[in-house]
């Protein structure tokens, strides 16, 4: 028994040491200002929400760089396309400038050569199609030069600019319709029909002056200015008299043909017009799904090709009156031409017509109709190259337009939410300022985290 009780002794005492070593270590671990450890799980709190503010600011400053890329590429795309904007605007206007400029200046050297032929009446050469004129402008450039069939051009940009003019003089003083649309009224119309009249009316004795500046030949008369032109011109339209030495017309008897074939050739160009641009228009409809098609530049094109073609089918009907008219006017006038059957010499122009009628029956006994189609190849002549370089210019322009289309463009940005931008997070606000933080740091005053 005793034994017992002298075990159970040592194993109580035993577990005492025990248990003071552990209190012992306890003691150890435990600080002994254990009471402000409130304040250090405070401070602990506070350092974890600021770290986890700055990460999160980090985050949205991320997010706003994103966007300003994004904004950054939108801008170039705006200016990308307003740039091509711009661009296909210039490449419409570049291709209607090339065809007033070849309408104009360019084919004037074929205007030559066709009225050359027209007012010859004693010519052997009809030269009804281009290749028999082909070796007559070799002679005249090697006779006379290059400008040999440049002559006249400046006259002829006076009259069509005075024509213009005067179309909006009287436009202005009148209240006249220069131009026609799809609104114009019955009575407007005939009102843009009687101001043609009157312009016609005004500008053909000028016409006539220009005509003998641009067929007479360099070599055997004298070079003339603008202002011989408007002078001649002005003489002509004051004088209603035939002079008493010569066989010219009076100017009552040139107005009367002119307006008439110049009014109905106008209204005739109208009515073509109007035809071959709906046509086009409809061209333009089935191509509209086209990919590649700029459709201001087609339109630019649809009308380009109208106005071609209105112009060739009036130039073909009216040839035979437009022979008859310049053969009137130059009458009277001791104009000596290049002599088109061969190219080498000079010969005068001699002719008693007594007016319209009487011109196109001498003409049709002496010549035969076909001496009212003289000089059509050199017509052919200027709308095959007015047609060629149509074409170029076209191509040109289709060209830029195709690389414009198929250049590539920078991604459109769609309208963004900055709560969408963090995929697959689940914060869907901003984080708060780095302001805040700075709050935070205030807010701890006293609690400093050195102590």
């Amino acid at each position: 028994m005793e034994c017992q009780d002298l075990r159970l002794d040592t194993d109580i005492e035993q577990i005492d040491k025990e248990l003071a070593k552990k209190e012992h270590h306890t003691s150890k671990l435990v600080p002994s200002w254990s009471p402000r450890n409130p304040l250090e799980n405070i401070i602990d709190c506070r350092e974890k929400s600021i770290v986890e503010n700055i990460n999160a600011d980090q985050d949205a400053i991320a997010k706003i760089q994103y966007l300003s890329e994004e904004h950054a590429k939108l801008d170039k795309y705006l200016h990308n396309q307003e740039q091509d904007a711009s661009l296909r605007k210039y490449l419409v206007v570049g291709v209607h400038w090339v065809f007033l400029l070849t309408e104009h200046v360019l084919s004037h050297p074929f205007l030559v050569l066709r009225w050359q032929c027209q007012v010859y009446n004693a010519s052997k050469c009809y030269h009804l199609h281009p290749f028999t004129l082909l070796p007559c402008i070799v002679h005249l450039h090697r006779r006379q030069g290059l400008t040999t069939l440049w002559k006249g051009v400046d006259s002829c940009l006076l009259v069509r600019g005075m024509s213009c003019a005067i179309d909006d003089v009287i436009s202005k003083l009148s209240s006249w319709p220069k131009e026609l649309d799809s609104r114009t009224t019955l009575k407007r119309f005939g009102q843009h029909v009687l101001l043609k009249c009157v312009s016609i009316a005004l500008v053909s004795p000028f016409h006539a002056v220009s005509l003998v500046k641009t067929v007479q030949s360099d070599i055997a008369s004298e070079k003339t200015g603008l202002l011989d032109v408007l002078w001649d011109g002005g003489a002509r339209l004051l004088s209603w008299r035939s002079p008493q030495n010569t066989r010219m017309l009076p100017t009552w008897a040139l107005i009367g043909p002119s307006i008439s074939i110049g009014i109905t050739k106008y209204l005739f160009n109208l009515l073509i017009h109007g035809v071959s641009t709906r046509m086009m228009q409809r061209r333009m409809q089935e191509n509209r799904y086209k990919k590649d098609c700029d459709v201001k530049l087609e339109h630019q094109n649809a009308e380009t090709y109208a106005g071609l073609i209105a112009t060739l089918t009036t130039e073909l009907v009216f040839f035979p009156l437009e022979t008859i008219l310049h053969r009137l006017e130059l009458q009277g006038t001791r104009t000596i031409i290049d002599n088109l059957d061969t190219g080498y010499s000079v010969v005068p122009v001699l002719t008693d017509y007594r007016g319209v009628f009487d011109c196109y029956r001498v003409t049709v006994i002496s010549e035969g109709v076909a001496g009212l189609y003289k000089g059509f190849g050199a017509m052919i002549l200027q709308f095959v190259a007015q047609v060629a370089i149509i074409k170029l210019a076209k191509w040109t322009a289709d060209q830029i337009a195709a690389g414009i289309l198929n250049r590539p463009t920078s991604r459109i940005v769609q309208p963004y939410n900055l709560d969408c931008l963090s995929c697959n997070k689940s914060s869907t606000t901003i984080s708060p300022s780095i302001s805040s933080i700075d709050v935070d740091l205030t807010s701890l005053g006293k609690y400093s985290l050195d102590d």
